[in-house]
């Protein structure tokens, strides 16, 4: 019984990480159709929204069923407890990869990102790719240390975020209001898809320590 039990606590947490890589692999197509116009591979980010909705909805209904069956407690409500919430944070990061698919279609035949920054746009698109597959890897790995590295390297996107900024508010802009606001809004839909990999990471480091990211200390190294 309680080995069919321990296979389900497992079984969650290989779903949030076919989560993690199916809304990854969401944001590079997404990045892919915004800079190209492509409005076929945009369509197909927005139909594979539905997707995640259902991945969603079935390890929440997993986890409130295991909830009621067995009552964890201790370490294994903690597991179940914040994968409900990694879930819903990844849910949410597949919605803004469908959103920057919906820029795509809506300006198509044209691309929305005008030339001079389609260089930002592509390298913020790849960052926030990397950034969810080690949130992938901290699901698996439950590596503290990584977990922790991936608010630094949320700085990365801060940086490319507000350089979109300063083009916008450079008095040489030349694109008009329409493109302003696509690149307004495709930026934060980036820096919003990097803050929920960051909270995924934050929340592999509470399953495991039982402390809040922010609160976690750790271990200095051994003297050598």
């Amino acid at each position: 019984m309680r080995d069919a039990y321990h296979e389900e606590l497992d079984a969650i947490s290989d779903n949030l990480v076919e989560m993690a890589r199916f809304v990854g692999s969401a944001m590079g197509r997404a990045t892919t159709a915004i800079l190209d116009a492509d409005l076929k591979l945009a369509e197909s980010v927005i139909e594979g929204d539905d997707k995640v909705d259902q991945m969603h909805r079935d390890l929440e209904n997993s986890a409130i069923a295991l909830l009621a069956r067995q009552q964890p407690v201790a370490t294994d409500l903690r597991i179940v407890v914040t994968s409900l919430r990694m879930s819903a944070d990844l849910e949410r990061s597949g919605d803004l990869a469908q959103h920057v698919a919906k820029v795509a279609r809506l300006r198509f035949p044209d691309s929305a990102v005008p030339r001079d920054l389609q260089a930002t746009i592509l390298e913020m698109g790849q960052l926030a790719q990397r950034l969810m597959a080690k949130a992938a890897e901290v699901i698996i790995t439950k590596d503290v240390e990584l977990a922790m590295q991936l608010e630094h390297d949320d700085d990365a996107m801060d940086s490319l975020h507000r350089n979109l900024f300063r083009h916008l508010m450079d008095d040489r802009w030349k694109h008009g209001i329409e493109t302003a606001v696509d690149v307004t809004l495709l930026g934060r839909y980036y820096e919003r898809f990097a803050d929920h990999a960051v909270s995924v990471a934050r929340r592999v480091v509470y399953l495991v320590t039982g402390e809040h990211a922010d609160e976690f200390e750790p271990e200095p190294a051994p003297e050598a």
